[in-house]
């Protein structure tokens, strides 16, 4: 069946379209305009904004940490609709349906939950499994695990390095490789309470810094597209943009991804020592073309942080609110769920807040940062059209900036920047650059042999409005959302990569884990037998 969409602005940075055309459907791609022949189906969207599906790069979606926090918050839940005819699990806030529903409608097509731990990874899957509409991945996370660091520490061949991350990504069935606070995790289980950059883990006397380089340089040799994704140390303290500008001076030219980096946009200025750092920052980064940063903007919402970051957030307990929270340190990465308000009143909220804004507004390269809330670290991925409309008017952001208290603004630039984001600017931040970052050539733009995952907007004054319920969104060529609503529930698709590697690891680690656990390794892999019948992948190719 041919399908046209005639007359919209379509706006397409990987293509350079920012113009009315038409786009043409055929088998769920995007085909070339179709000489004689006439669409089965027409529709109109003339006067509305077109672009590819959107892609979330970092977003807790799926996971022991996710499922934990479900557990730790019921109040969450209490006054959602009930659970719908022929809808799995429910329609809580925190489901797997509401996560597909809600995502589809504000026009993302592609969501990667950034952080799940080796072991976990079937738990994870089985939930990816259940969430309708959207395609969506994982990045596993290394770093901290006593196999790599012993061979860090004995001097493994960077070749058995790659060989370590290659079967550990295709016994996960992951998207790319994740490290949180380098040795930290583990410093942590030695009662070690704070640890930065050059710090170093006793039990295998290697540093940080050590740590992360030699995992990125490892991962960059398997070839698989998505570079490092690197949680640095000293996350939410004051003074650690020095950590944040020390780790990209270390990464030694290589490509790599920091992740939520509002979380280290901080300095020490002002009477209470906590101020933002995003200029300084900023500057460093479009100064170093090697390095892509999400932001993980503060909104202020309740929100729960869902971290591997054990240490971190063992230190934030006694911040929770409310007063509650789980610290998991059974596994090699840990896990951390402490819930926490951002309220406009704080001083340190309303900073955390400015500085995200302004590392948005402040890099140059729209291809160099990525829209994100860490959700739902700094804020639930439903404020995304709320943080879109404020990228787009510097009014909307003068208007939040005189509810914040006085001393804040004195410690920020974000009054003084009058950039606002076009919607190519949007478009490239949201589809484009995430295109590139994770090497998927089937989607992220509009030209002919794309997968037909196609966002439509109506243009409104208020923007948030605008990106809060898309006028259309198809995914996979089928029509899924109309007018702000899901209209047709499908079935996405898990997105993994499988790098070649020397298989004789295989062998080795099915020793350790015997000597270490007396258990076979095959217990931690995910099994087909072991996933639903509905449960479908689609492989994402390393480079050449």
């Amino acid at each position: 069946m041919l399908i046209s969409l005639r007359g919209g602005h379509v706006v397409d940075p990987v293509n350079g379209v920012d113009a009315v055309g038409d786009l043409f459907i055929e088998d769920g791609r995007i085909v070339a305009p179709p000489a004689g022949r006439t669409p089965d189906v027409e529709h109109d969207v003339s006067g509305h904004v077109v672009m590819a599906g959107a892609i979330d790069i970092h977003s807790h979606i799926a996971g022991g940490g996710v499922n934990t926090a479900r557990l730790l918050l019921p109040e969450a839940h209490r006054g959602h609709r009930p659970r719908p005819a022929n809808t799995p699990l429910s329609t809580a806030g925190w489901s797997t349906f509401e996560t597909g529903r809600l995502y589809a409608q504000m026009g993302y097509t592609t969501v990667i939950e950034p952080a799940v731990s080796p072991h976990h990874a079937l738990h994870a899957h089985l939930e990816l499994a259940d969430i309708p509409i959207i395609d969506k991945g994982f990045l596993t996370v290394l770093g901290n695990e006593d196999f790599l660091l012993s061979a860090f520490r004995d001097g493994a061949s960077q070749d058995s390095v790659v060989d370590y991350i290659g079967a550990t990504l295709e016994a996960t069935r992951a998207i790319g490789v994740k490290c949180v606070n380098a040795g930290g995790v583990d410093a942590f289980k030695q009662n070690i309470r704070h640890f930065s950059l050059d710090d170093v883990v006793p039990e295998y006397g290697l540093s940080s810094r050590a740590i992360f380089q030699k995992l990125q340089q490892a991962v960059n040799a398997t070839k698989i597209r998505h570079p490092l994704h690197l949680h640095m140390n000293n996350l939410g303290l004051p003074g650690n943009v020095e950590t944040a500008l020390a780790t990209i001076d270390a990464s030694q030219g290589l490509p790599l991804h920091l992740a939520h980096v509002q979380f280290y946009a901080y300095g020490t200025e002002g009477k209470n020592g906590f101020s933002s750092a995003a200029a300084r920052f900023a500057e460093t980064i479009n100064a170093n073309k090697n390095v892509t940063v999400d932001v993980g903007q503060v909104m202020f919402a309740e929100i729960v942080t869902i971290s591997s970051d054990v240490m971190k957030q063992f230190n934030s307990l006694p911040g929770g609110r409310p007063k509650k929270g789980v610290i998991f340190d059974g596994d090699s990465n840990g896990l951390g769920v402490v819930p926490y308000a951002y309220r406009v009143s704080d001083f340190f909220n309303a900073v955390q807040w400015a500085a995200g804004l302004e590392l948005f507004l402040l890099v140059n390269d729209p291809m160099q940062v990525f829209f994100t809330t860490d959700h739902p670290n700094g804020a639930p991925f439903t404020t995304y059209p709320e943080v879109l409309a404020l990228l787009m008017s510097a009014d909307r952001r003068a208007q939040y900036c005189s509810r914040l208290p006085a001393e804040v603004l004195e410690l920020t630039n974000l009054p003084s920047i009058k950039r606002e984001y076009t919607f190519y600017e949007i478009a490239t931040m949201t589809r484009a650059a995430p295109r590139r970052l994770y090497g998927f050539e089937d989607r992220g733009h509009l030209g002919a042999g794309s997968v037909a995952d196609i966002a439509v907007y109506k243009p409104q004054t208020d923007k948030a409005a605008m990106f809060r319920n898309a006028a259309y969104v198809f995914k996979d060529g089928n029509l899924v959302v109309r007018d702000g609503k899901v209209s047709h529930y499908t079935k996405g698709r898990t997105l993994r990569v499988r790098p070649e590697y020397d298989r004789a690891i295989n062998s080795r680690l099915d020793t350790y884990y015997d000597g270490l656990y007396g258990l076979p390794r095959s217990m931690f892999e995910v099994q087909d037998a072991a996933l639903p019948a509905t449960a479908a992948f689609s492989e994402v190719p390393c480079r050449s």
